[in-house]
C-alpha cells in the first residue's frame, strides 16, 4: 500500500488538475461566460469532478499502477511455485496473498479520490482567477448541488471500483502461466480488461444513481 502511495500520488493530484483545469474548465468557463453565467460554473464542477472526473482518475491510475504491480508479483510467485508452497504447508493462497492486496486497493483508491476531488477542486480555483470573477459565487454554487449524497456516491463509486480492479488483477496473477512471457500477458489482460470494467461501472452506476435519486438532476 505504501509502494502504490509513494509511487501514484502525484500522478493522480496531476491528472487531475490538468482535466480539471483544462479541457472541462477553459471550455465550461468559456461557455458559461457567454450568456453572462459564469456564476454557475460551480454547479459544472459538481458534475464534472465530483460525479465523473475524481471517481475516474482515481480508478485509471489505481489500475495502471497497482493493478499492473498485484498482476505481476502474483504471476511472478505462481510462476515460481510460491503459491503451490504455501499449499503444501497449508495456507490459503487467497487468504493470504489475494484478500490483503484486496483489502488495500480498496483502502487506497477512497484515499486518492479525496486527492483527485481536492486537486480538481484547485483546478477550478486556477480557471476562475483567470477569468477575473469571485470565488464566493463559484463556491456557493458548487455547494448547493454537492449534495452529502452526491459526495458519498462518489466515494461508493471508487471503492467498487477498487474492488473490481484487484478482483480482475489478482485473478489474472493467480492463473498466470508461461514464466516471464506468461506474467506479461497475464498484466496486459489485467490492464485492458480493467479499464474496460472501470467504463461499464461508471456508466451503470451512474446511471442507476440519478435513476434513484432524481433530485440529483435538479440544477439548484
Amino acid at each position: 500500500m505504501r509502494f502504490v502511495i509513494a509511487i501514484a500520488w502525484f500522478p493522480l493530484i496531476l491528472t487531475s488538475f490538468a482535466l480539471s483545469f483544462g479541457p472541462a474548465g477553459i471550455q465550461a468557463s468559456g461557455f458559461l461566460g457567454l450568456f453572462g453565467a459564469l456564476d454557475r460554473l460551480g454547479a459544472a464542477y459538481n458534475l464534472i469532478v465530483v460525479r465523473e472526473f475524481a471517481p475516474l482518475v482515481t480508478a485509471i491510475v489505481i489500475a495502471g499502477v497497482a493493478g499492473t504491480a498485484i498482476t505481476a508479483d502474483l504471476g511472478a510467485r505462481v510462476t515460481r511455485e510460491e503459491t503451490s508452497a504455501l499449499d503444501v504447508l497449508g495456507v490459503d493462497p487467497i487468504k493470504a496473498l489475494v484478500v490483503p492486496r484486496l483489502l488495500a486497493l480498496v483502502f487506497v483508491s477512497i484515499l486518492f479520490n479525496i486527492f483527485a476531488l481536492w486537486a480538481g477542486l484547485l483546478g477550478a480555483v486556477v480557471v476562475v482567477a483567470q477569468n477575473d470573477a469571485a470565488l464566493g459565487p463559484f463556491f456557493a454554487s458548487f455547494f448547493a448541488n454537492a449534495t452529502a449524497l452526491e459526495l458519498g456516491a462518489s466515494f461508493v463509486k471508487v471503492a467498487v471500483y477498487g474492488i473490481v480492479i484487484a478482483t480482475v488483477c489478482c485473478y489474472q496473477g493467480m492463473n498466470a502461466s508461461g514464466g516471464p512471457e506468461g506474467v506479461g500477458r497475464a498484466v496486459n489482460r489485467a490492464v485492458v480488461i480493467a479499464f474496460l470494467c472501470i467504463g461499464a461501472i461508471d456508466y451503470v452506476f451512474t446511471q442507476l444513481l440519478l435513476a434513484t435519486n432524481p433530485i440529483l438532476s435538479q440544477t439548484r
